[in-house]
């Protein structure tokens, strides 16, 4: 929630310089520049709080190349065509990250090993008090539902734009580019089984399981 009123306060903040900044300047220009480079440092401050959210979130059990590179995979879907790097300190129990963008912004950070994280399939199928059903399907195939959860904030067309949102991120991404060369099919099952859950996070969307599961028909007993 702190998240979306953050993204609703720096648009606010770029719709009042459109119509402030003409007024203020006759130089469209000036007012160009201005206003693209606000624009610029509010996505650059976005990039900074994602990136330090990320650091202090991530679960990592231990230092296992598996879990390292869970870390790597969830980093790439969230940075695009970043430079990611990984470096693991066993005698201190972490694991340093830098990340560099294609538009020069680099990014360092650490993760602390903790003992006590589950892994990721287990925090997804967890529902919390926060979070309501919100299964889907597709129009051509409506028995078959994948099990997915929204913040109880969201309404279901909200969770739905979100939805379609992350799917395009995640087939955008370099992790998403790698498996369509890969010749990994383009389609909603595969998304879903694939996407990490920090990105479904991200946008208040949790998933339990990564295979839907068939409607079952109840039928009732006949009374006598």
């Amino acid at each position: 929630m702190k998240k979306e009123n953050n993204k609703a306060a720096e648009d606010q903040l770029l719709d009042l310089l459109r119509k402030v900044l003409p007024k203020a300047t006759h130089d469209v220009q000036l007012a160009g520049k201005i206003y693209q480079a606000v624009e610029l440092e509010l996505k650059a401050k976005a990039k900074v709080l994602a990136f330090e959210k990320f650091c202090t979130q991530v679960e990592l059990p231990d230092l296992e190349p598996n879990n390292i590179d869970e870390v790597k995979t969830q980093l790439a879907a969230s940075f695009g065509d970043g430079d990611v790097t990984l470096k693991a300190n066993r005698k201190q129990k972490s694991l340093a990250i830098e990340v560099a963008l294609p538009d020069g912004s680099q990014f360092s950070g650490e993760i602390k090993v903790n003992p006590n994280a589950r892994n990721g399939e287990t925090n997804e199928q967890e529902i919390t008090l926060k979070f309501v059903p919100f299964p889907v399907c597709l129009p051509g195939d409506k028995e078959l539902v994948w099990l997915l959860a929204k913040r109880e904030s969201m309404s279901p067309g909200e969770a739905g734009i979100a939805l379609s949102r992350v799917e395009e991120d995640f087939w955008a991404s370099k992790t998403g580019q790698k498996m369509l060369r890969d010749r990994v099919e383009r389609n909603f099952p595969e998304f879903i089984a694939r996407v990490p859950g920090g990105m479904l996070g991200e946008v208040g969307l949790k998933r339990h399981y990564k295979t839907p599961e068939p409607i079952k028909l109840l039928r009732g007993k006949k009374t006598k």
